[in-house]
């Protein structure tokens, strides 16, 4: 028995008349740990890539080292933080107006002609003072904040509590393998031709090719990276400073910010 069959056209696959309209309506993929994905419209996607912290936070700026002495005599390492002018709310963001919630801080006092005329609207917008540096920390509730709202270290942040702190170290500039990956060095007497060389990087015929990420001279420092779990050892109000113990980012004069640690289990979810 012969049976007829209907040959369709591909385009004519493609037609939205024909088809439900929920195969043209796009997927949204769960979100990974490190991004947030928000359906703001059955057509919108809008994609906020930061990290959740524990809590509200500061900025500060990195004073220099010295030495501190608990009261059994033990010689403590600490970098001093001292805090200028700011530590502002600048802006209240929420899930219904921007997608997220996140508080917006302000933080070292500057000429108004030192800021950008949208920067200077945004700071007029909230009633608060000029202020060069702007960052946002996400939370998972932003209630009891508000506009022109000062922060305070010693009220956020007592002695004893873990801080995670963020900056930019120091740029040492182009280095070479040595320095910047701790490499050893070659013989320096015997005839020895390489001595602070990189040496080889990779067989000739197998694989044929310089494997990415291999290890090598380039740039060097000044980079944002974050040390965690640093422990608040004095917190000195007369002064409007703060002591943490261990090292921090960048050379004196650097732009810190400083939130509480992130401990799985305490005050972060396990998964």
């Amino acid at each position: 028995m012969a049976m007829a069959m209907a040959v369709v056209s591909f385009p004519s696959l493609l037609n939205k008349s024909t088809l439900p309209s929920s195969l043209f309506t796009p997927t949204f993929l769960p979100a990974k740990s490190s991004s947030l994905l928000i359906k703001s419209s059955p057509k919108t996607r809008f994609v906020v890539s930061s990290s959740m912290e524990a809590g509200i936070g500061v900025m500060g700026s990195k004073l220099g080292m010295m030495s501190f002495f608990e009261d059994d005599g033990t010689v403590v390492p600490v970098t001093v933080v001292g805090f200028r002018e700011g530590n502002i709310v600048t802006q209240i963001k929420t899930l219904a107006t921007d997608g997220y919630d996140a508080v917006q801080i302000g933080y070292r006092r500057v000429r108004d002609k030192k800021l950008t005329k949208p920067e200077t609207g945004h700071l007029l917008k909230a009633g608060t003072i000029p202020m060069r540096h702007l960052q946002e920390f996400r939370l998972t509730n932003v209630e009891g904040f508000e506009t022109n709202q000062k922060l305070v270290f010693d009220e956020i942040f007592k002695e004893g509590d873990l801080v995670d702190v963020a900056g930019t170290t120091i740029g040492k500039g182009f280095q070479g393998g040595i320095k910047r990956h701790h490499f050893k060095r070659g013989q320096m007497t015997h005839g020895s031709k390489s001595h602070r060389a990189l040496g080889s990087i990779g067989a000739g015929t197998t694989p044929g090719r310089v494997y990415k990420g291999k290890k090598m001279p380039g740039r060097m420092g000044g980079t944002r990276t974050k040390i965690r779990k640093l422990k608040i050892v004095k917190v000195d109000k007369e002064l409007n400073v703060v002591m943490i113990k261990g090292a921090l980012p960048g050379k004196p004069g650097n732009l810190l910010r400083i939130t509480p640690a992130k401990i799985v289990g305490l005050n972060i979810p396990k998964n």
